[in-house]
């Protein structure tokens, strides 16, 4: 068994390590581009909702809510790939549901 030696700096305290700048950078920018994604998901849902819900039955209502939900669609299965090519990437992991041992 290994022992971990912290290592230290000139002065003996013990240096804490900083964090890398553009990770930081790109798990905010990760972040913020997953909610956006989601606001465009339910915005996009809401606007088919509105023309199911609108009541007339004319042809062109039922377009824009078929265009609606394939953008949903759409939008889904980017921002799948985007999360799975972050989990690829490390810039982001899984946790929290692995049972105990």
């Amino acid at each position: 068994m290994g022992t971990a030696v912290a290592q230290r700096s000139y002065n003996g305290r013990a240096r804490t390590a900083r964090p890398d700048i553009a990770a930081t950078f790109m798990g905010s920018l990760l972040r913020l581009i997953i909610i956006l994604m989601l606001i465009a998901i339910v915005a996009s849902l809401g606007s088919a909702l509105f023309h199911l819900a609108r009541g007339r039955r004319d042809e062109q209502d039922s377009r824009k809510m078929a265009r609606d939900l394939t953008i949903r669609i759409g939008l889904s299965i980017v921002l799948f790939a985007l999360l799975m090519a972050a989990w690829y990437a490390g810039l982001i992991s899984p946790h929290g549901l692995a049972p105990p041992r």
